[in-house]
């Protein structure tokens, strides 16, 4: 039985052609700066983004952790968002690595507003600590994939650096913001002091992400890289696999928003799904099931064993993540098995 695997985008493998120009890829001493194709890679990410300068990282739990040991010293606090993944999936870097705290701001999508953020922003106090950094999310993650309107990250924007505040953008899956508005990662980036993408998410990739800043915060990012055990070696047959990404992988990324969009349209029709919806549709779909004698830990167990994985939350709800991996015609069997579990967990119910 093959598997639907729509329990992250991080499930996706490289192509075929991107492991072709990952073999074909020249490579250098990355550490000195000796890698023609990382240098490639980073120069271009900045250019799209819009910064002077940029670093390749392991992983974007890297950047946030990194940006946050430039941005910050021992003591201080950073906002996020309750749910945003440096708040609950980063193994609490930012306090054991950082010495920082976290405010977390409570919001229904994940995206809060400028006067949130102001609220959050504590006043001087000797017994108090220091807020020095927002970090949002584009798009969000654990919140159901909202992106932010721009008018609203730039108010966030904005009332953090007029506090005097460093502002950072977790971009893991800024392309798929960019894909689903029409926005380019520039204008989506413009005024902030750090950005980072992935590439080992909806770009299939199996490794990657890159940060950006200017070039003072990078020579920084690049001592804790280092300190952090990120230096790298011939690391352009990975930063070819990003670059093949940027060419061929950005684009498609509508697919899969149209996926999640036939996933929630045709499992919205039945009785059984309930959706956290945002628009526009990306592809992280949150939802919730409704009048059926089953827990999500069971459901998703049972549709495991269908071939069809789903990640179950905490809070009651499932995360379905469509990606590179998964074709329409398998998101409608998708659909299909978890209608047909949902259909039998109701009759035997009854």
């Amino acid at each position: 039985m093959s598997l639907i695997d729509l329990y992250s985008d991080t499930k996706t493998v490289p192509t075929e052609a991107m492991r072709a120009a990952m073999a074909a890829a020249k490579v250098g001493d990355e550490q000195m700066d000796e890698d023609p194709t990382t240098r490639a890679l980073c120069e271009r990410v900045a250019m799209e983004l819009g910064f002077e300068a940029a670093v390749f990282m392991p992983s974007g739990t890297m950047c946030n952790l990194v940006a946050t040991l430039v941005h910050t010293r021992p003591g201080d606090e950073l906002i996020a968002d309750a749910q945003s993944h440096i708040c609950t999936t980063e193994g609490a870097g930012a306090a054991a690595i950082a010495g920082v705290a976290i405010n977390p701001v409570f919001t229904r999508d994940g995206i809060f507003t400028a006067d949130e953020c102001r609220a959050a922003i504590r006043a001087p106090s000797r017994t108090a600590p220091r807020s020095s950094m927002v970090s949002i999310e584009q798009t969000t993650n654990f919140s159901g994939g909202a992106v932010w309107p721009l008018d609203a990250l730039r108010g966030v924007r904005d009332a953090s650096l007029d506090a005097g505040l460093r502002t950072h953008m977790d971009g893991a899956r800024l392309f798929n913001a960019c894909v689903a508005t029409g926005l380019t990662p520039k204008t989506y980036a413009e005024g902030w002091d750090s950005a980072w993408v992935d590439f080992s998410k909806g770009l299939g990739c199996p490794f990657g992400a890159v940060l950006c800043g200017d070039r003072d915060f990078i020579g920084e990012a690049w001592t804790w890289k280092y300190r952090l055990g990120g230096a790298m070696r011939q690391s352009g047959i990975l930063a070819a696999a990003a670059l093949y990404a940027l060419d061929h992988h950005v684009a498609r990324l509508a697919v899969d928003h149209a996926n999640a969009a036939l996933f929630i349209e045709l499992l919205g029709e039945t009785p059984y799904f309930v959706f956290d919806k945002t628009s526009p549709t990306t592809n992280v779909i949150l939802f919730k099931l409704q009048g059926l004698p089953v827990d999500t830990a069971t459901f998703t167990g049972r549709a495991l064993e269908r071939g069809v994985r789903l990640r179950a939350l905490a809070d009651g709800r499932m995360r379905a993540t469509t990606h590179l991996g998964v074709t329409r015609d398998e998101m409608l069997t998708a659909v299909r098995i978890l209608n047909d579990l949902a259909r039998e967990f109701a009759a035997n119910a009854a």
